[in-house]
């Protein structure tokens, strides 16, 4: 069993878990605008208020938490080598995004539940955690919730932070409230980095973070269904086919010109546009099939709007190359390793700073192309060393996966001992 946490509780600390006491004050006003506008789920929503909680499982139960979809997903293959080393285990999975419970619930690993995270008050706290009284909580990426924090530490359950990411934008935001942070983290039984930069920065907090990189090469593949990814291989057989995902405005505008100049070598080649928020392209060019409208592209259409949630398995099967949305925007990237995974090409813009180590290790195996212009993607795509450069981003996902295994161990040596 591991130590009771002494955790300390500083000014700025006690004064967040004193004002705690409002949220729920206007928590349900705040759901319910939220509900209205379809960003929270329409059945599940009370979760975030710590009502109407999945039954718990039987027998020692890890808390996994990440704040949105990328995040979540990331967790299955941390989860998956810690149900292979115990597998009595049972695991709860807590994310804040719609988005994010929809998607997990196609790829969801077993013995595996997911839940909205409640809000950080002190009474729906004690209902999440009175009813799922979890044996370890694992915080992963950024996501921390100081109420959780302290309560957990107060019930002598063991936390940890894995797979911390830590920029400098990032990291002068937490400077600003230092002693909360130095405190929230200071009650980690483990805390872990994906590169040197975050490492240094939580250094600043008091705390010793190692290099585990990050969680998302070890995932598994996105699931897809079988049936529909063998009508589509049927419809675009003989097709050059690349996709632009997950997308935002601005990347689907470049991808469109590259495209218009390699139509000029590949005729009939096919762009598939898979939006980050399939709900937003409301205005995407009517004469575009759409999934969402159960339209798949015929033999003339140049480009196919995928514009519904949880298919981005079904497009990589598809694809021989992507383009790594928000890599010419603000987003600054999205994760790379999905497409890896799936034997896809990678194609990325000048704009990725939430994944500069993962995109550092595939550039290390010449297994990514950085492009800037629709010509430079054009002349990408027509490499005739493609189908190499997929091959390589493979090995570096089974290499990059290789310190989630420790990672796992680690962990199930934090767990509280059966009662």
């Amino acid at each position: 069993m591991t130590a009771p946490t002494k955790m300390k509780r500083g000014s700025l600390l006690r004064i967040y878990l004193a004002g705690s006491y409002l949220f729920p004050l206007v928590a349900g006003r705040i759901l319910r605008k939220r509900l209205s506008k379809g960003k929270e789920h329409p059945t599940r929503w009370t979760e975030k208020q710590g009502r109407n909680l999945a039954p718990r499982p039987k027998g020692q139960l890890v808390w996994l938490h990440a704040v949105g979809l990328g995040e979540t997903l990331s967790l299955r293959g941390l989860i998956a080598r810690m149900a292979a080393k115990q597998p009595e285990l049972s695991f709860l999975v807590t994310s804040t995004t719609r988005a994010s419970a929809q998607v997990f619930a196609q790829n969801l690993p077993p013995r595996t539940i997911h839940q909205f995270l409640p809000i950080d008050a002190p009474l729906y706290r004690r209902r999440f955690l009175d009813h799922f009284e979890p044996d370890l909580c694992i915080w992963a990426e950024q996501d921390i919730w100081p109420g959780f924090v302290s309560d957990l530490a107060q019930r002598d359950i063991p936390q940890a932070i894995i797979a911390a990411r830590l920029a400098d934008k990032s990291f002068k935001a937490h400077q600003r409230a230092k002693s909360l942070y130095r405190d929230l983290y200071q009650a980690m039984k483990l805390v872990t980095a994906q590169d040197a930069t975050t490492a240094t920065h939580l250094g600043q907090f008091g705390v010793e973070a190692a290099i585990t990189g990050s969680l998302k090469p070890a995932a598994p593949a996105l699931s897809h269904s079988e049936a529909e990814l063998s009508q589509l291989r049927a419809q675009i057989a003989g097709r050059f086919t690349w996709v632009v995902a997950p997308s935002h405005p601005r990347d689907e505008v470049i991808a469109c010109k590259a495209h218009e100049l390699l139509l000029r070598q590949l005729p009939d080649a096919l762009l598939i546009i898979a939006p980050r928020d399939p709900k937003r392209p409301e205005e995407a060019d009517p004469n575009i099939p759409r999934k969402s409208k159960s339209q798949h592209p015929k033999a003339d259409d140049p480009v196919w709007l995928c514009d519904t949630y949880g298919d981005l398995g079904l497009i990589y099967r598809l694809t021989d190359a992507a383009l790594i949305g928000g890599t010419f925007t603000d987003v600054e990237g999205h994760n790379p390793w999905e497409a890896a995974a799936l034997n896809t090409a990678i194609l990325h813009g000048p704009r990725y700073g939430n994944f500069t180590s993962d995109f550092a290790q595939l550039h290390a195996s010449n297994a990514a192309i950085s492009v800037k212009t629709p010509e430079d993607i054009a002349n990408a795509l027509l490499n005739a060393d493609l189908a190499d450069l997929a091959a390589r981003a493979s090995t570096v996902v089974e290499k990059a996966s290789l310190s989630t295994d420790q990672l796992a161990l680690d962990l199930l040596g934090l767990l509280r001992t059966p009662k």
